[in-house]
């Protein structure tokens, strides 16, 4: 005789069975909800981006781990890693020659690692990485994020060439994960320490989208005029919902397998 189910086993097989426009609704309505929690719980929304930061750090410490003690870069992305050095390159840049402050310390940071990160996988583990299964191709995103910067992005009076190297990696963030999701799904089985990471990117995401969303309503719309005018102050919420949303659905899939108790994550078909 099977013992009563435990409560959150309970919603979760009750959503599981749900269709997918309830799904997506039940997404939004967390999403909300989970917005107003911080709103009241969380006084300076600036400590949420400072979040976001910690957990990115912490989910690059599980990849460390992964890469030095268990000498695997298997079901990793080469390719994500390269898109989120560029990315960070810019912002350094950026930060450097417009707002030098304390993400320019943190970012150094995680740029350091992420270089390290790419040269254990092309030179130390490349018998263990998975090319054939890393084949997104990267000038997919490179060119739009690089052809959009051009034409949005922010009116200060920074030197132009500044301002579309601000725009290209705030485009260029949004849609770094990609490769490292394609992966994913070409394998369908996620190892651990390759779910933790992503995991960790997905709460981040939430984290930065969030100070975003409550910076404009604390203000009541006034961050995106200081933002500046045309389309850049909504392509910037636009990017932070996009990168949210992107790995949403994975992150679902790995609270499902941890509340199960399974050790390795499987992904069904059409998943990220």
């Amino acid at each position: 005789m099977k013992g009563p189910k435990r409560p959150i086993h309970a919603v979760v097989t009750w959503v599981k069975r749900q269709p997918p426009k309830v799904k997506a609704f039940l997404a939004v309505v967390s999403g909300m909800a989970a917005l107003v929690l911080l709103r009241f719980i969380v006084h300076d929304h600036d400590n949420l981006f400072i979040g976001a930061e910690t957990v990115h750090a912490i989910g690059i410490s599980v990849l460390i781990y992964k890469l030095t003690k268990e000498k695997t870069c298997a079901g990793l992305s080469l390719k994500s890693q390269e898109l989120t050095a560029i990315f960070l390159a810019v912002r350094l840049y950026c930060s450097f020659v417009m707002e030098y402050d304390i993400h320019t310390i943190l970012d150094s940071a995680t740029l350091g690692t992420t270089l390290w990160v790419i040269y254990m996988i092309r030179f130390k583990l490349k018998s263990s990485y998975m090319e054939d299964k890393d084949n997104f191709a990267i000038y997919y995103v490179v060119a739009p994020c690089a052809l959009l910067a051009l034409f949005v992005h922010p009116s200060t009076t920074h030197h132009l060439f500044n301002r579309i190297a601000w725009a290209f990696c705030v485009y260029m963030e949004a849609v770094s994960v990609l490769p490292q999701l394609r992966v994913m799904q070409n394998t369908k089985i996620v190892e651990p320490f390759t779910a933790h990471y992503v995991f960790a990117l997905g709460i981040a995401r939430f984290l930065s989208c969030a100070h975003w969303v409550l910076q404009v309503l604390d203000t009541r719309g006034r961050l995106l005029t200081a933002l500046g005018y045309g389309m850049w102050p909504s392509m910037v919420l636009l990017s932070e919902i996009v990168q949210t949303f992107i790995l949403a659905d994975f992150c679902y899939y790995y609270v499902k397998s941890l509340v199960g108790g399974q050790l390795v994550l499987r992904l069904p078909s059409g998943v990220v």
